[in-house]
């Protein structure tokens, strides 16, 4: 749906494009005052869209979002931030007045005529998203357990030429012992593994039971080189807004009954679940 604005570098110095944060209904009009959005240049402003929908939109100079101007940004951490929080902060502010659908991070038309073509093409699936999301709310569950044990260590190897002096002898047995180590470690990590799965599918079984919609994300890796813990559920629930309380409930019981370490996060603007109908 993203429209990029011209990046030739013929295009006037004062050309303007039109940045599109979020689509509601007509009937629930957003708040325009509050956030600044990307650009302070211009006010937040309801745009008029057929099939009774509203898009919150800003006039922004079409030079700062051609893609060299975008991937420039992109390279610069700080500056990409800022641009994704000023617009996030929009979107909070609109999903808090009414059910909203969130557009992606620089949705630009060149002008409100293209801006109302496209927007208007999504008409169905925007209303769709409405109707699914309202008076829900997306929130995150990581599930944890305790990562594998260190790997054994071989048994010490006698140096060639040593001196029998500072040779050791190897007990009886020595090597078996290690095998068997090996053995039980890798027993031990894949009775880990089923175990991880098997906490995981009860925890997403469970609370999908009270979400309204689910989706599973792959696992993130470890973050912390002395963090040991190993992520086996990275999922996120639309649950509509009176069973928060439950939700949360949920996660502690589930904590205590699995033995697992179970992270919530939310409330959230539903941004996963506005894309399926």
């Amino acid at each position: 749906m993203t429209e990029r604005t011209p990046s030739s570098p013929d295009a006037p110095a004062d050309a303007y494009a039109v940045y599109v944060y979020a689509v509601c209904r007509a009937e629930d009009p957003p708040p325009l005052a509050g956030p600044e959005g990307v650009t302070s240049e211009s006010p937040l402003r309801a745009l008029a869209l057929g099939s009774a929908l509203t898009a919150v939109v800003q006039t922004v100079r079409a030079a700062d979002f051609t893609d060299a101007a975008w991937q420039e940004r992109l390279a610069d951490e700080p500056e990409l931030e800022r641009y994704a929080r000023a617009h996030h902060q929009v979107v909070c502010a609109v999903a808090a007045r009414c059910p909203t659908v969130p557009l992606p991070l620089a949705t630009l038309y060149h002008d409100e005529q293209r801006a109302r073509l496209a927007l208007d093409k999504e008409a169905e699936r925007f209303h769709a998203a409405l109707r699914r999301t309202a008076n829900h709310s997306e929130w995150g569950v990581k599930v944890y357990v305790p990562g594998a044990p260190a790997p054994a260590r071989a048994p010490a190897v006698r140096p060639p030429g040593a001196s029998p002096a500072v040779r050791t002898a190897p007990a009886p047995g020595a090597g078996r012992a290690y095998l068997d180590r090996k053995r039980n470690l890798r027993n031990q990590r894949e009775r880990d593994q089923e175990d991880g799965v098997r906490i995981a599918d009860a925890v997403d079984a469970d609370v999908s039971g009270l979400a309204s919609a689910s989706r599973r994300l792959p696992p993130h890796g470890l973050r912390v080189p002395d963090d040991r813990r190993t992520q086996v559920l990275n999922a996120t629930y639309l649950v509509a807004e009176d069973r928060a309380a439950e939700l949360a409930r949920l996660t502690r019981t589930l904590q205590e009954r699995t033995g697992a370490q179970i992270e919530l996060s939310g409330p959230w603007v539903p941004y996963s679940f506005v894309g399926e109908v």
